[in-house]
């Protein structure tokens, strides 16, 4: 019988799930004991037949009921399936055949990956009993929250700051991807909340690491919240050449019933 799948996890940061790493990780191995070499007995000794099952691990017995005679097979529950009986175990792994040690293994994590995937490492699982393969190594990737990106399937969004005079006159911005800083020409007349897209700047695909998404960024324009007098004149003059008023004229007073 194959072994078991064992599971376990690896922690990333946004960069190297975008462009992948190699990882390190240790986990809990079973390994063939170096007395026994896996049989389980005593050195010096072997396992015996088990004579309940004859070593077929299984046995079979027949049962009445209302439908007749009924032939039931279950695992031997002597040996418990391994056809074999130790009577003498051996010291070191105490009859299981593989003592526990701690084992490092190498992970190449792929470029692109995303937060849950798991990579399979064939092999570096439980071992097999009677022969039978080991199972396999899964391990989850688990990705590190950035403090700017954000991920949807192969695309980043982040948003970017740019200021009142930015975004009326037009000009160029530094807008920080993956790949480094790059510079961007923002329109004159840019509104607050515009999205605009960097080609070629997202996540590449697991399957082809030279074909990338696109990177979004929302330029969102700030309002200064303390202004100097001068500051202030300066927009009072601006909102007039715009046709506006730059304070708010006193109304009437409505005259009461009286009055």
């Amino acid at each position: 019988m194959r072994g078991a799948n064992v599971r376990t996890s690896v922690r990333v940061t946004f960069e190297e799930a975008v462009f992948g790493c190699e990882k390190e990780i240790e986990i809990n191995y079973k390994e063939e004991c170096s007395d026994c070499h896996g049989t389980g007995a005593k050195p010096g000794t072997s396992p015996q037949t088990c004579p309940k099952c004859n070593g077929k691990g299984k046995i079979m017995y027949t049962q009445q009921s209302f439908f007749g005679t009924v032939q039931n097979v279950q695992t031997c529950p002597d040996c418990g399936g391994s056809g074999k009986i130790i009577k003498e175990k051996c010291s070191k792994c105490y009859g299981s055949g593989y003592v526990s040690t701690r084992k490092k293994f190498k992970v190449n994590i792929p470029a692109g990956i995303d937060n849950g995937q798991s990579i399979r490492l064939a092999g570096a699982g439980e071992p097999g009993t009677n022969g039978g393969g080991r199972g396999d190594l899964l391990v989850e990737v688990v990705v590190s929250s950035h403090p700017v990106f954000k991920r949807q399937d192969t695309s980043i969004f982040s948003t970017v700051p740019i200021s009142f005079v930015q975004a009326a006159l037009g000009g160029p911005i530094r807008i920080r991807t993956v790949d480094g800083e790059v510079e961007y020409e923002v329109k004159p007349g840019t509104q607050t909340d515009t999205r605009v897209r960097l080609r070629g700047k997202g996540v590449p695909t697991l399957r082809n690491k030279n074909i990338r998404g696109d990177h979004y960024v929302t330029l969102v324009v700030q309002v200064p919240e303390r202004l100097t007098e001068a500051q202030k004149e300066a927009l009072r003059k601006f909102d007039e050449a715009m046709g506006g008023t730059s304070h708010t004229e006193e109304k009437p007073k409505k005259k009461g019933f009286f009055k």
